[in-house]
């Protein structure tokens, strides 16, 4: 091209939870079979959708409102409904014209870095989910600004480092949380909450937080809204559906905004997203429209409790496989579907490999490991353990992370296989470890 048409963030745009799937299908394409831990969808770990919430959305599909436009906000009844809902809980008072919704949280996510000044950076955790960071660094044009979760203490964020980073990098304009935490499966205790929204008050910051797990906390931890204790911050909190009934091929996510009137420039920011949403005019209708229904239906408490009893229930197995496994470091997961596993440093290298018995496969993980020389142990364990088991993980350090090791899934629905799958991931870990 006669002038350079790619954007000075292009390079930052990776999502090693869905690109590893090229290597899936030229497996599968090899007869391989394949135990796929990358992706958080419930559904498509075999997660059955309840018979009272298919009906709220064939009744709905009955309807002919649910073919129209929305608002551009969203849905306006559905709207009131979760303002209502907030207030009823928090330190804040929400009207309809606070929530705004989008086509699932990536969209949201994608116009809250995107239509920040470029200069103006969004400190992320490390590790971190890959949405968040990548787009925050895509817009800035610059790698991602990051804060560290200590893997030896719970992953809870180092609070003091936090403040740290902000006082000296005056260009840092908001903190970003997400509780219960992707990829880390940590939940944040409310002091740690209060301590960062102190942090973004002292230094006149904003906050997003992403809280599209937050019904999902367990092991006696429960989700904090940032709503309950934000005070008079400004803040955005991101919300959804997809993970909590599981419905994630509806793309319905919204965020509320809070204090937009305690901050001229932040309340013009926001309405800098908002407008960008009027241009298509409004994201997918019936999903809104199927949220109060759901969420007020009898049996929405108990589907949550089924749920979240699971989870614990794995998290309990998982743990159990993982945590005496010398050379590695692991939590147990407490909310979310995801548990992280760190090796030790120094535990991996460009040496160590495990044994794969079919020739093809042996040889296009041999040749795609090879051939990148810049490739980070944990993701080059990743295609190790993919050729050789065929459980796909994902490599931590593709989370912002410095740190090797790689995120795993409780979303199997069955406990046998579950139990199974972490077996062989046990001994993987092992035989790779003792490798070389």
């Amino acid at each position: 091209m006669r002038t350079d048409i790619v954007h000075i963030g292009a390079g930052e745009l990776t999502y090693e939870i869905r690109g590893i799937m090229e290597v899936v299908e030229k497996l599968n394409a090899m007869g391989m079979k394949i135990t796929l831990e990358n992706i958080g969808d419930p559904v498509a770990k075999g997660e059955e959708i309840p018979d009272w919430l298919k009906s709220i959305i064939a009744d709905l599909a009955m309807e002919n409102g649910s073919y129209a436009y929305s608002a551009t906000l969203g849905d306006l009844e559905t709207r009131k409904y979760l303002a209502a809902l907030t207030n009823q809980t928090s330190g804040v008072h929400l009207d309809e014209n606070d929530i705004l919704f989008f086509n699932g949280l990536g969209d949201a996510i994608t116009k809250v870095y995107g239509f920040l000044r470029r200069t103006a950076r969004v400190i992320t955790p490390s590790p971190t989910y890959t949405t968040h960071s990548s787009s925050e660094a895509a817009h800035a044009g610059l790698p991602p600004v990051c804060y560290p979760l200590d893997p030896q203490n719970h992953w809870y964020p180092d609070v003091a480092e936090l403040r740290r980073r902000v006082k000296y990098n005056p260009a840092i304009a908001a903190i970003l949380i997400i509780n219960p935490d992707n990829p880390t499966g940590m939940v944040y205790p409310e002091h740690l909450l209060e301590e960062i929204v102190s942090i973004a008050r002292d230094f006149d910051l904003f906050i997003i937080a992403d809280e599209i797990y937050l019904n999902l906390a367990y092991n006696g931890h429960k989700g904090k809204s940032l709503s309950e204790i934000i005070g008079n911050v400004p803040a955005i909190s991101m919300k959804g559906i997809s993970k909590e009934l599981p419905w994630p091929g509806s793309r319905c996510g919204w965020m509320e905004v809070y204090n937009a009137d305690r901050d001229p420039m932040f309340a013009n920011y926001i309405k800098s997203i908002t407008n960008a949403k009027m241009m298509e005019v409004c994201s997918t209708t019936l999903p809104q429209k199927a949220i109060p229904r759901v969420f007020e239906h009898p049996a929405y408490a108990d589907h949550l409790t089924k749920r979240r009893k699971r989870y614990e229930r794995f998290s309990e197995i998982g743990y159990g496989k993982l945590k005496d496994i010398p050379g590695i470091m692991v939590n147990q997961t407490n909310g979310a579907f995801y548990m992280t596993v760190v090796f030790e440093e120094g535990r991996i290298n460009r040496k160590q490999a495990l044994a794969i018995a079919n020739p093809e496969v042996r040889e296009l993980i041999e040749s795609l490991t090879a051939k990148d020389e810049k490739m980070q142990p944990d993701k080059r364990f990743v295609y190790y353990l993919l050729g050789a088991t065929g459980i796909c993980v994902v490599p931590l350090t593709s989370f912002s992370s410095d740190l090797q090791g790689f995120r795993v899934t409780l979303l199997e629905t069955e406990e046998q296989k579950f139990t199974e799958t972490f077996d062989i991931l046990r001994e993987s870990i092992k035989q790779y470890l003792a490798s070389g």
